[in-house]
């Protein structure tokens, strides 16, 4: 990842972490119906920096909506500390 990536999500998350209450669930897992991986992006529906596998642990920092209303989630690996990107909402499971 390139230092104006990491940059970007540092900042991404340092925003949500000022501008929003804290939102962290810790008990969340990837669930695409599709079976593909799912797209890991630098911002909400931007670039794509990645992917996560179905049924992959993860812990949802924060959320947001993009332009045309879609729910996206900022997420980490389950048991780290650091972000990872921002993943579509609605194909993450948290119990």
């Amino acid at each position: 990842m390139t230092a104006t990536r990491l940059g970007l999500l540092a900042a991404a998350l340092a925003t949500c972490l000022t501008a929003a209450p804290a939102f962290a669930q810790n008990r969340c897992a990837v669930t695409d119906p599709t079976g593909t991986p799912l797209n890991i992006r630098e911002t909400p529906n931007g670039e794509i920096i990645g992917r996560v596998s179905n049924g992959v642990g993860i812990r949802v920092i924060n959320t947001s909506s993009d332009e045309r209303g879609r729910a996206w989630a900022l997420i980490s690996p389950r048991g780290r500390n650091h972000v990872v990107g921002w993943v579509y909402r609605e194909f993450v499971s948290c119990y």
